[in-house]
C-alpha cells in the first residue's frame, strides 16, 4: 500500500481510508488500482468482518482525476468488486462527494454522512454522462430524483441524499463524530452477525445490482469512452480545469 490509501483494523472492522489530498480524493488511475487491490485483500481475510471506506480532508471524492483518469473498465472493475465483496462495505462520509465518487458510495452496502457533506453529479457540466456509475445507483435510488440531479448538476444535502436512497442516513452533527454515532450501532451489529451469514445475506441484497453489472457494463464502458474523447468533453473538461464557463453555456 501507497499513501493514496491507509488501513487500520479495530476488533474485525478494517477501515480503508482514501487520502489524495493534492487531488481532493479524486479517483486517479493510482487510487483505483490501490482501492482495489486492498478490498481484495481484506475481503479474503477471515479477520475481517466488514470494510469502512473513508476519507481525509473535507471531500470524499471529487469524482475522476481529469489529469490521470483511470479507464472506464478499472471503475468498473472497482464499483464490481464493492458490490461483490463477501463482506459489507460501509461509508463514512465527512466531507463532500461528486461525480464518479458517487459510484463508490452507491456500490457501498451502507452509508453514512455528515450534515456538512453536499452531493452532485457534475458529469453533464463538463460534457460526459453518469455512464458507469449508473451500474450501482440506478437499482438503488429513486428513479425521478436521479432524472434530476444527473440532468442538472445541481448540488444537494445529505437529508436529500437520504430520501433519494443514495446514503442511509445522515448525521445531525456537523464534524466527523456525528457520522461515527450514526455508524457505531451499525458496526456493533456486523461485529454481532455470523461471518457466513453476513455473507449471504449480501447476495440476496446484491444479486440484482450483479445482474446490471453483467448486462450493462460492457455497453455503458463504450459510452463512457465515447463521451470522454469527445469534442464537447474535451471543452467541458478544459473550461474546469482552467476555472472558466464552457463555450456551451447560454
Amino acid at each position: 500500500m501507497t499513501d493514496l490509501v491507509h488501513t487500520a483494523h479495530h476488533r474485525g472492522i478494517t477501515t480503508l481510508t482514501l487520502d489524495s489530498p493534492a487531488n481532493r480524493n479524486a479517483l486517479s488511475a493510482a487510487l483505483v488500482g490501490e482501492l482495489a487491490d486492498a478490498l481484495t485483500r481484506y475481503g479474503d481475510d477471515h479477520d475481517v468482518r466488514a470494510v469502512v471506506l473513508t476519507h481525509t480532508g473535507n471531500t470524499f471524492s471529487a469524482g475522476a482525476d481529469l489529469r490521470d483518469p483511470p479507464p472506464p473498465e478499472a471503475l468498473v472493475e472497482l464499483m464490481r468488486k464493492i458490490v461483490a465483496l463477501p463482506k459489507p462495505v460501509v461509508a463514512r462520509v465527512a466531507g463532500h462527494v461528486r461525480a464518479g465518487g458517487l459510484g463508490l458510495l452507491g456500490a457501498c452496502d451502507i452509508a453514512a454522512a455528515s450534515d456538512r457533506a453536499t452531493f452532485a453529479f457534475t458529469e453533464v457540466r463538463v460534457g460526459v454522462a453518469p455512464a458507469v456509475i449508473s451500474l450501482p445507483l440506478l437499482p438503488r435510488t429513486d428513479p425521478r430524483a436521479l432524472a434530476r440531479y444527473y440532468l442538472t448538476g445541481e448540488t444537494f444535502g445529505p437529508a436529500e441524499a437520504a430520501r433519494i436512497g443514495l446514503i442511509t442516513a445522515a448525521a445531525d452533527d456537523g464534524d466527523a463524530d456525528g457520522v461515527d454515532e450514526v455508524l457505531a450501532p451499525v458496526l456493533d451489529g456486523l461485529r454481532r452477525a455470523s461471518p457466513e451469514a453476513l455473507a449471504e445475506t449480501k447476495r440476496l441484497l446484491t444479486a440484482k445490482v450483479l445482474q446490471g453489472f453483467d448486462q450493462d457494463a460492457s455497453r455503458l464502458t463504450g459510452l463512457s469512452a465515447q463521451l470522454f474523447a469527445s469534442p464537447q468533453a474535451r471543452e467541458g473538461m478544459t473550461a474546469f480545469l482552467e476555472r472558466r464557463d464552457p463555450a456551451w453555456l447560454v
